[in-house]
């Protein structure tokens, strides 16, 4: 939110300048985010009176100008020629004037010039030129009091600076010039002064009028209080003065017309949100409802949205003509051509708003504000501010203000205790009641000391802080006025406890560094992915459906950590990154199922970074394979898991498997699927790989075996087996013939081609063999490698080469 500080000094005179400000709100939980000067740098432009404008002879287009620099006799009689070409300028209009020698912002500098034959010693100015608008229609227009002869910066307070604030969500109240000053007496200490407005009476005297603004409250718990009032015979056409222009701006609105301009100006300096209605264009009296089902609100942003029963309106009796709380709609809208207004001040409960606004992907201030919660009790005085601005402004007859509420739905402030004891254990300082009493009537609780041995005080916060509920919100508003920077920081007296590391639970680290070490990065992304993607890899899993995401691409929680790492490694590709190696350790969030940890990796490109001795061929599966079972070895149990080949929606058909831990699956590997490949844009398809960390990795701590102190002997054999026979079929065969004595087995050769059958392939196997009581002879290796043969054989139909 950006505050003005030469509006804030309305309300309170902090006696600091805008950076010391800026710190103490940031160390009070408002973050400075940035300070701005209020207008760019200019020099030499004054206010000035035209007193006579008359055609250029040369140019259609331009005026020639007699401008007056004062109200002295010497300055009148003495008035400068400028050229002028807005068409806006006229006799008695009062103006910004850049003298000769000025310099405007840019560096133009302002010489006296000949325009068509026609002397020129100025430049009467617009508020674009001089960097107050974005755009202008002629130049800038002054009130008819504006002081001829005073610099432009002096009259409109140009030396001003904004703070730009980050409000939390919590602090509703905050969200205006009147909750931030509040904020600011509270912190230093400085008078708070309320910017009171004075009743305004009724000139109407219209029964009828006053009956058009009461409403009907059918919807009493979401509002139970609406200050209605009718104003007639508005000009709507006028411009906003320059001063209330000029506020608007500093906060980052642009002005529109005196009617909506009073109702924003209302909202950042009250807080209130209100809304303003073209009379003639409701139908019937006003009712503040729920939608009913099918109805449609046409909105002033252009869009139409579908309401759903639990959206609150504002209807008349055609339909709805606003979405309560957070906009309004097009049927109603003000417009130049308005004569009678009805001004709607409303008190929304925070729940009846909150969320509705970003279901339809609205963010508005007034739903900012409402569903954070406004103070109930400042509407009455919202409401006659605005009346007073409007008839000031633009003209007009008020009616009377009717206030239609149910006061058993207002919300009421509970009283919270809280012990003096509490707070200094929590915040580590020596506090007295009388401290604590002093710091928490300074942000307007009633505070009472209940007498009790123990010290203990009950507070009454004021209606507009909503975020005092319990006893450590209110300590927590002794920290901020104490300042955090003041409280200690001392080491803790508490006993530390060392909490026990199961010994099957591998350390994090361990897995991070092996997957780093070979070469892969971390990656980090969001728990909630892009639906259109997941359903992609997954399709026809159920997921998690987030309420409220952040973007239409963030709407669901993953299922799998693939579509985080697959979209980093199309990104990647996207920069002419050809080699991508990445990995991830992170949660999933399967549907009727627990979150369970997950560690995942991808890895694109050529098996080897780009060096001069070659090393340029492609990774595939058995490249990423290695990598896995580096990490699967953290276990202490490499020879319980097994790859069986399987099929996954989002892997190549004969290039994937899952992966077991003694029988049970525990994560998949595979290349990714040729035609989700083509669709996603990859130009080098990608493996990947993910596990369940805690049942692939949790650790087995192997027995005492003791070393054999025999020679070990090799023994090798090749032979011709199916294509579709998978080595880790062929280790069970020979682990289980060669029984305790199989030291190692090598798989040293796969050969297919010339001298081998079509859908055969040869391999070739080293057994090392070693005895634990005595050296092996060559009848006992015979026998082994007998058995062997027998098992292959029999068990997958091998046939043998000599």
């Amino acid at each position: 939110m950006k505050i003005s500080l030469e509006w804030l000094a309305e309300w309170v005179e902090s006696g600091f300048d805008a950076r010391e400000l800026g710190h103490r709100l940031t160390m009070a939980g408002f973050e400075l985010e940035s300070i701005t000067p209020a207008a760019p740098p200019f020099v030499g432009v004054i206010v000035a009176e035209i007193l006579e404008a008359t055609r250029h002879p040369q140019a259609e287009k331009l005026q020639i100008c007699k401008v007056a620099l004062g109200s002295d006799a010497a300055a009148q009689f003495a008035p400068l020629q400028i050229v002028c070409g807005a068409a806006n300028a006229r006799a008695g209009l009062r103006t910004a004037l850049a003298q000769v020698g000025a310099v405007l912002p840019g560096g133009l500098n302002i010489k006296a010039a000949k325009l068509r034959g026609v002397e020129s010693a100025g430049m009467l100015c617009s508020a674009k030129e001089l960097g107050l608008a974005e755009t202008s229609d002629g130049i800038i227009e002054f009130p008819a009091d504006a002081p001829v002869g005073l610099a432009v910066r002096d009259y409109l307070k140009l030396d001003d600076e904004v703070l730009e604030l980050a409000i939390t969500p919590n602090r509703g109240d905050a969200m205006s010039v009147r909750g931030i000053a509040r904020e600011v007496a509270a912190l230093t200490g400085a008078a708070f002064n309320s910017v009171d407005c004075a009743a305004v009476a009724d000139t109407l005297n219209d029964p009828a009028m006053a009956a058009r603004a009461r409403a009907v409250l059918a919807a009493a718990a979401a509002c139970p209080r609406f200050h209605g009032r009718v104003i007639v015979d508005v000009d709507n056409t006028r411009a906003s003065p320059v001063w209330l222009r000029e506020r608007l701006r500093r906060a980052g609105l642009r002005s529109i017309s005196p009617v909506v301009d009073i109702t924003n100006y209302i909202v950042l300096g009250l807080g209130q949100p209100m809304h303003a209605y073209d009379l003639d264009k409701i139908e019937g009296q006003v009712c503040v409802r729920l939608a009913q089902a099918g109805e449609i609100c046409d909105l002033l942003d252009g869009r139409s949205v579908d309401l759903t029963p639990d959206v609150l309106v504002i209807a008349d009796a055609r339909g709805p003509v606003a979405m309560a709380g957070v906009m309004g709609g097009a049927r109603t809208a003000v417009s130049a051509a308005t004569r009678r207004v009805l001004f709607e001040v409303a008190w929304f409960a925070p729940a009846a708003i909150a969320g509705r606004g970003r279901r339809y992907g609205l963010t508005t201030d007034a739903s900012q504000r409402f569903e954070r919660g406004v103070d109930p009790q400042v509407g009455a005085k919202a409401i006659e501010c605005a009346s007073a601005l409007l008839l000031q402004i633009a003209g007009g007859k008020a009616g009377p203000t009717v206030t239609t509420e149910v006061p058993t739905s207002l919300p009421e402030q509970a009283k919270v205790m809280l012990r003096v004891a509490q707070a200094e254990r929590l915040l580590g300082v020596n506090l007295s009641v009388t401290e604590i009493t002093g710091l928490l009537t300074r942000l307007g609780m009633s505070v009472t000391d209940t007498g009790a041995s123990a010290a203990t005080l009950e507070v009454l916060p004021p209606a507009h802080r909503f975020d005092i509920a319990i006893e450590h919100d209110l300590i927590e508003e002794v920290a901020r006025l104490i300042g955090y920077e003041r409280i200690p920081t001392a080491p803790a007296r508490v006993a530390q406890r060392i909490v026990p590391q199961p010994s099957e639970r591998l350390e994090e680290q361990r897995l991070l560094d092996v997957l780093a070490a070979r070469g892969y990065y971390e990656g980090v992304h969001f728990a909630f992915v892009d639906p259109a993607l997941q359903e992609t890899l997954f399709p026809g899993v159920a997921a998690h459906r987030l309420a409220n995401p952040i973007a239409s691409d963030l709407a669901i929680m993953r299922l799998s950590l693939w579509p985080g790492l697959i979209k980093a490694a199309l990104e990647n590709q996207r920069r002419q990154q050809t080699r991508v190696r990445l990995f991830e350790r992170g949660v999933v969030f399967p549907v009727g199922e627990s979150e369970t940890d997950r560690i995942a990796a991808i890895s694109m490109g050529t098996r080897w970074p780009e060096q001069w001795g070659g090393g340029r061929e492609a990774g595939e599966f058995h490249d990423l394979r290695a990598d896995l079972e580096a990490l699967l070895s953290l276990s202490g149990d490499s020879g319980a898991f097994t790859f069986v080949p399987a099929v996954h929606s989002a892997l190549h058909p004969g290039r994937s498997a899952q992966v077991l831990r003694a029988g049970q699956p525990v994560g998949w590997i595979g290349e990714l699927h040729p035609r989700l490949a083509r669709e996603l844009g990859f130009v080098k398809v990608p493996t990947l790989f993910e596990l369940d960390i805690v049942r692939a990795l949790a650790v087995g701590y192997a027995p005492y075996v003791e070393v054999s102190r025999f020679p070990q002997v090799r023994r090798d054999l090749a032979f011709v087996v199916d294509e579709n026979v998978g080595f880790d079929a062929i280790r069970g065969c020979v682990t289980k013939a060669a029984s305790s004595l199989l030291k190692q087995l090598l798989l040293f050769d796969v050969y297919r081609g010339p001298g081998i059958e079509s859908e055969r392939k040869s391999i070739a196997l080293g057994l090392i063999l070693q005895g634990k009581d005595r050296t092996l002879t060559d009848e006992d290796t015979d026998r082994v490698i007998a058995a062997v043969r027998a098992s292959l054989g029999e068990g997958l139909g091998a046939q043998f080469r000599e």
